[in-house]
């Protein structure tokens, strides 16, 4: 097994039903990844040892997602120099998400989180590879083959209604 290049944390176990979709496209696209809990509120010791050993440990970005509070990404993100794409997650406790999604996206100046859509860890993926292939000429080239299948399936629905019109 390859020695995992992104890390996926979440604040708890109910998050894994969104975050798994980051985890399917590494998976997908050939990404090495770890995935775990770990909760800034709960088990703040174990978010201190996993932000400050991340980095020496081979992880070269990091996909925080939670809900509510939302504190995970942001505080991660103060203990490395890694990047850190935050997924605000629209959990039981949440209002609407929007508590989740501004936690996340209003970050102090020096300590930014890249934010993407409520519940939106695909692309959190996506984003993670990218940076990743930024350095990684093959999977560059997966995620160029994977823009182009993106385009595709766009002209052949554009055929397609083009053709039967919108009946």
């Amino acid at each position: 097994m390859k020695k995992p290049l992104v890390g996926i944390i979440m604040g708890s176990q109910s998050d894994l039903r969104i975050m798994k979709e980051a985890a399917q496209f590494l998976e997908d696209i050939g990404v090495p990844f770890e995935l775990t809990i770990v909760s800034a509120h709960r088990t703040p010791e174990r978010l201190f040892e996993y932000g400050k050993s991340a980095a020496s440990r081979g992880l070269k970005v990091i996909i925080a997602g939670a809900g509510g509070a939302a504190h995970l990404p942001g505080m991660v993100a103060s203990l490395t120099t890694l990047p850190v794409i935050g997924v605000p997650v629209k959990s039981s406790n949440s209002i609407d998400g929007w508590d989740s999604v501004l936690s996340i996206l209003q970050m102090p100046s020096g300590v930014p989180v890249a934010t993407v859509a409520l519940d939106g860890a695909r692309n959190a993926g996506i984003l993670a590879a990218q940076i990743v292939g930024a350095f990684d000429e093959s999977i560059g080239q997966k995620l160029a083959s994977f823009k182009e299948e993106l385009k595709e399936k766009v002209l052949e629905s554009a055929r397609e209604v083009e053709t039967k019109g919108f009946k």
